[in-house]
């Protein structure tokens, strides 16, 4: 199972996060058929949200996406308080070159746009206020920068930010993923923080290190150096998806009467891929008949709701 920790640093002038998300990317580029290039994207979009998440109390689901020039597209990901993620590419079998250093050529299939990060609350008390959305232009295109560059401007929290996905030829294709984030609390102590800078440039690739089996204390270990830190938690890790055959019956009652008929008397039946996971949704003529007469003047209703 996948793990992150976080903690505080020399007392307090830094928190930080780490995650071994090995397990979670995989399911999630076996479910898409993401191409390896997109495969690292998604995955470090997925460590990233997960790391994100746990640093934020005022959220119900969190959402970090980015919209680019490339040809990718875009990617959505998307995380819980509990610690699970889910998320999608506008454009899985996206390719490009690899980079003049044979690595993954991340910034060239993500290309020029905006980041984004949205908070949603109030799921849990029934109603859903506005939700919070920051956004900042993409810096970098490898993703792990712009986490960084969006907590820098638009939280005013200084942080470095480490991700990371290894594949293979074969399945499970993912061999290592992970990540690191360290946030500056106000007041820190700059010799404090020069050391942090110091030692992240310095650092070898999480996923060389995670390959090797490190665990994410390990991961702590190897980014603060001689830096005193503790432990405040440690959550599981994984990729869940919140669709069901009972949402997909919403979604397509929320078409409105004359589309159900049509899918009706055309297509005998209905058929929903949820766009997060890949999980085909089916219903049948007797499900859709049921649906004309049972949820009479309710079809088309649920569209505000879904």
């Amino acid at each position: 199972m996948d793990k992150l920790i976080h903690g505080i640093v020399a007392g307090g002038d830094a928190r930080f996060y780490t995650a071994v998300t090995t397990a979670t990317v995989t399911e999630a580029v076996l479910r898409h058929g993401t191409s390896p290039t997109t495969s690292a994207a998604l995955g470090r979009m997925l460590t990233g949200a997960a790391l994100l998440g746990a640093s934020f109390k005022d959220f119900d689901r969190l959402t970090v996406k980015v919209e680019g020039s490339g040809p990718v597209g875009g990617i959505t990901a998307e995380a819980t308080k509990e610690g699970t993620v889910r998320g999608y590419v506008k454009n899985p079998s996206a390719e490009v070159p690899a980079a003049e250093n044979g690595k993954f050529n991340v910034r060239g299939i993500i290309g020029e746009g905006t980041f984004y990060v949205i908070r949603e609350f109030g799921f849990d008390i029934g109603f859903r206020p506005e939700p919070y959305i920051g956004s900042v232009p993409i810096v970098s295109g490898e993703i792990a920068e712009d986490f960084a560059y969006y907590l820098a401007k638009s939280e005013q929290i200084p942080s470095a930010v480490l991700l990371g996905v290894l594949l293979q030829n074969k399945e499970p294709y993912v061999t290592a993923s992970g990540g690191v984030m360290i946030q500056m609390l106000p007041g820190a102590n700059q010799h404090i923080v020069t050391m942090i800078e110091d030692t992240v440039s310095h650092a070898p690739h999480v996923t060389e290190l995670i390959r090797n089996g490190a665990a994410p204390i390990d991961l702590a270990k190897m980014v603060l150096g001689e830096l005193p830190f503790e432990v405040l938690e440690e959550r599981e890790v994984s990729f869940k998806c919140t669709c069901s055959l009972e949402r997909a019956r919403t979604m397509i009652a929320a078409l409105g009467r004359d589309e159900v008929e049509s899918m009706l008397t055309e297509d005998k039946g209905a058929m929903m891929t949820c766009g997060f996971c890949n999980e085909i949704y089916q219903l049948s003529e007797e499900d859709l008949e049921e649906m004309l007469s049972t949820d009479g003047e309710a079809l088309g209703e649920a569209r505000d709701h879904v």
